[in-house]
């Protein structure tokens, strides 16, 4: 298991690591246009990249805010 401190640190792991393994099939569509969005500095929101990443990388995200007195 693989832990990241953000969002768009998990989303450039998943740019770098696993977009190349995807199917042919796969990388048409979403995961092209997020990957190029992302890699060309077009923008692309941290919605989008979450859902990218539970789709494409069956990636679990959790929301943990701590606050330490």
């Amino acid at each position: 298991m693989k832990t990241f401190s953000s969002i768009e640190e998990a989303f450039d792991w998943w740019v770098k690591n696993l977009y190349p393994t995807l199917t042919p099939e796969m990388k048409k569509g979403k995961a092209v246009q997020a990957m190029q969005d992302y890699i060309y500095e077009r923008g692309i929101s941290e919605k989008r990249m979450k859902e990218i990443l539970v789709e494409y990388g069956h990636f679990e995200i959790e929301t943990i805010v701590r606050y330490k007195p």
